[in-house]
């Protein structure tokens, strides 16, 4: 596996978190690989073979070669059914609010063609300077050209929204939603309301997958540390609370996790 990942236009940069490549010539004996939530949302573009996303243990349907990941609440596995070639958008949780009028949650733990969120021509003529766009320095530029573009017309971000999510991420995640309100507990609802229209989850289901991925980066880096050490280092209750909502994000326990092939994509973005 060949992952790169490379640094938004300044402009950009406060929206997107990075661009990302990954290129997996086709091996017979390929696994399954498990995609894990991670507090983003995504736009990808598949330039190689079709790649299965599997709806349970044998059902599957094919990823859109031009789509957008929404936020993912759960684990799924994907297989390639060939060469994977892929150039994708990582959004920091606030950014793609910017450049859709869609509620998110309708986005949330499936992939939504780009079509149907910035219609048949816009999409149609994305996709294809994509696809004749000769290298990955050329892809940023026509994806970048679009996301100013995009930006001209951008939508207002609930600034409660921005400034709980600031906070869930310098804490990783482990910012209770009723600390972050304060005194201000009635404003609950609303918060909650605005977060599944401009981020597609609530603040608590945001906080799981930040803080998981602050987790996953220690243990997948741990030197010496123990399962306890890093439920502690990461503001976990006990070393059972961590392995309750690791289980429930990934599906699977930390030491089942270490190790295990159908983890290898999702390990690769923490070397």
């Amino acid at each position: 596996m060949i992952y790169h990942t490379y640094k938004p236009h300044k402009d950009l940069d406060s929206i997107v978190k990075f661009y990302w490549t990954l290129e997996v010539s086709f091996d017979s004996n390929n696994q399954k690989q498990k995609i894990i939530p991670d507090g983003c949302i995504e736009m990808a573009f598949n330039f190689g073979d079709k790649i299965k996303r599997y709806i349970s243990e044998t059902d599957f349907i094919f990823h859109p070669d031009a789509m957008v990941m929404g936020q993912r609440t759960k684990s799924f596995d994907v297989l390639p059914t060939g060469n994977v070639d892929t150039f994708a958008i990582c959004f920091y949780p606030i950014g793609f609010a910017n450049f859709v009028k869609t509620p998110l949650e309708h986005l949330v733990d499936k992939e939504t063609p780009i079509l149907e969120l910035f219609g048949l021509v816009e999409a149609s003529e994305l996709e294809q300077q994509m696809i004749q766009a000769i290298n990955t320095e050329q892809r940023i530029k026509v994806i970048e050209a679009f996301l100013l573009k995009k930006l001209n017309d951008a939508n207002t971000i609930n600034n409660i929204v921005k400034s709980t999510v600031d906070v869930l991420l310098k804490a990783n995640g482990v910012t209770p939603i009723n600390v972050l309100l304060q005194e201000n507990i009635s404003q609950r609802r609303q918060i909650e309301r605005h977060f599944k229209k401009q981020i597609g989850i609530s603040p608590k289901q945001l906080g799981k997958a930040i803080r998981l991925q602050a987790t996953l980066n220690l243990l997948l880096n741990k030197e010496s540390k123990t399962l306890t050490d890093i439920a502690y280092e990461s503001e976990y209750f006990d070393q059972n609370h961590f392995i309750k909502d690791f289980k429930e994000l990934v599906g699977i326990t930390p030491k089942e996790y270490l190790g295990n092939e159908n983890m290898a994509l999702s390990a690769l973005f923490y070397k």
